[in-house]
């Protein structure tokens, strides 16, 4: 979707980047009275949830390509459905793969015909995260308290997050603090027998993260999934791909009166009197605005954008050692036919599949990651949306889109010789599956880490613009100094995935910056 704006020299407000968190960012402003102006470098507007074509007549989400963690609150707020937004399905199921071809689907069904003695602890799981969710939910819905002030605001933050956690009562409280900071493989082995059960879950921890099933905090990063998504996995699949929702997002924003201009490359953040005072775009064009606010990730925004020299050289260094490096690509195949998959009906193939039939399969496979080399045995989560979406591929023709895992941004060998062994590997991986796909690929397309920080402008191609870590969260989230969601510079904000509460296709990070200003900048 690409729009021009009229162009005016001065805005209340400019945000930089079209993505879907900026573009949240922006309706909110502009329903909150001021003139907002976005700048978005590429030729349409979504970041990363874009749907694009990538082989003739084949579209795809390019980057996430389920949508699952936006609260329907958010949704409601903005009035989505009435600017076109709609889901080519909805509720959608998730299986794990299995090698013998007894997959396991995730539901009380699947896990009584394939997992009998795992049925009542994943209930029990499943009714522990909906309770951990309601009292998590509330804290990412806010900007998080600062610490080390008097603020009458900030102590009512803190009060408000200690009493959301009383409130779960003393065993669910005593069971949080017990496992926030455990790795989710120990979690699991105390909970389930299920190989597959545990692999799926352990995938929902550690994917798009530096992290395997052992690594300390994973089950943080567990929590924030299940705290995001309510407490459920309330899987969907916009209708037009991810690119769907920004098309809304946008029109949502235009409708509220802000002025939205793609290839637009914002070269520099102004600073006036110590204070953030507009942009200077690529072609020189000056733009002037009493308050930025920057969706770029934050090493693009502070040591690019902004500049070193107006910020002190401890805050630079911090935000220099953030842990930005993507581990996880993109694989997309054009297919001339759908691919059958041996012991799974096409119900559960407009699912979401998952590949990790193990821990230690997962655990494995980041092993590779940690000198420099792929997975030899990688870790996938597998879409074929052309299934609920026709319109993605010409008739009778399909897609397939994989998350793949592990990938490090830095390979050993170079991705230039690497790309096709790589592309071939994880083909030969879902092939074991799927045994005809080969001769049912049309053509292959795969987005190494390096690939995504190219095309999105993401440094490192992290999807999360930073690690989701416990020393990269909540009040601490991206670095101490710009944690809730205002720069050390006057005027300047942050509305990206590197902000409280992390990445994924949510806009809570944008909601949430956008209240910020409205209630510092009035």
């Amino acid at each position: 979707m690409s729009m021009v704006a009229a162009r005016n020299t001065r805005y209340d407000c400019i945000v930089v980047g079209g993505g879907h968190n900026g573009l949240v960012c922006a309706a909110y402003l502009a329903r909150g009275g001021r003139s907002v102006l976005v700048l978005e470098a590429a030729g349409q507007v979504g970041g990363a949830a874009v749907t694009r074509e990538f082989a003739p007549g084949f579209r795809v989400s390019a980057c996430a390509h389920l949508l699952h963690l936006m609260p329907g609150t958010l949704m409601r707020e903005l009035g989505l459905s009435a600017q076109g937004l709609k889901f080519a399905a909805e509720q959608l199921p998730t299986t794990a793969l299995s090698s013998d071809g007894l997959h396991l689907s995730l539901g009380a069904e699947g896990l009584t015909q394939r997992a009998p003695a795992d049925v009542t602890a994943f209930a029990e799981w499943q009714g522990l995260a909906q309770r951990l969710a309601g009292a998590l939910q509330p804290l990412l819905a806010e900007a998080p308290p600062r610490l080390g002030t008097g603020a009458w605001r900030e102590r009512a933050l803190l009060a408000r997050l200690g009493w959301h956690i009383r409130r779960l009562g003393k065993r669910d409280m005593r069971e949080l603090l017990r496992i926030g900071g455990m790795n989710v493989q120990d979690l699991l082995e105390e909970r389930f027998e299920s190989p597959l059960l545990k692999g799926a879950l352990a995938l929902n921890a550690v994917l798009g993260t530096n992290l395997g099933p052992r690594s300390p905090g994973t089950v943080a990063a567990l929590l924030y999934r299940v705290a995001a998504g309510g407490g459920r996995e309330a899987l969907a699949q916009p209708q037009g791909g991810l690119g769907g929702l920004s098309d809304a997002l946008a029109r949502v924003a235009t409708a509220a009166g802000v002025q939205i201009r793609t290839q637009a490359v914002v070269k520099r953040i102004l600073v006036s009197a110590d204070r953030a005072s507009g942009v200077v775009l690529a072609s020189g064009e000056e733009i002037a605005a009493d308050v930025v606010v920057s969706s770029a990730d934050p090493k693009t925004t502070f040591l690019g954008l902004l500049g070193v020299e107006h910020l002190d050289a401890g805050f630079v260094r911090r935000v220099t050692q953030l842990r930005t490096r993507g581990l996880a690509a993109k694989l997309h195949l054009a297919l001339e036919r759908l691919p059958q998959f041996a012991g799974l009906e096409t119900q559960a193939l407009r699912g979401r599949l998952l590949l990790a039939p193990s821990t230690d399969y997962i655990e494995r496979a980041f092993n590779h990651a940690k000198y420099g080399e792929f997975s030899a045995a990688p870790m996938l989560e597998i879409t074929l949306p052309t299934l609920a979406d026709p319109t993605l591929a010409p008739p009778g023709k399909h897609v397939l889109s994989a998350i793949v895992q592990y990938a490090p941004y830095s390979l050993r060998s170079g991705w230039e010789g690497e790309r096709q062994r790589f592309t071939d590997l994880v083909i030969d991986t879902i092939a074991g599956f799927a045994p005809e796909l080969r001769a049912c690929v049309h053509s292959a397309e795969l987005l190494t880490p390096p690939d995504i920080e190219r095309e999105f402008r993401i440094t490192g191609g992290h999807w999360h613009h930073a690690e989701l870590a416990l020393d990269q969260f909540f009040m601490v989230r991206p670095v101490p100094g710009a944690a809730q969601y205002r720069a050390p510079v006057a005027g300047l904000y942050l509305c990206g995935a590197g902000c409280h509460p992390g990445g994924g296709v949510m806009g809570v990070a944008g909601r949430n910056a956008a209240r910020q200003v409205l209630r510092e900048a009035a």
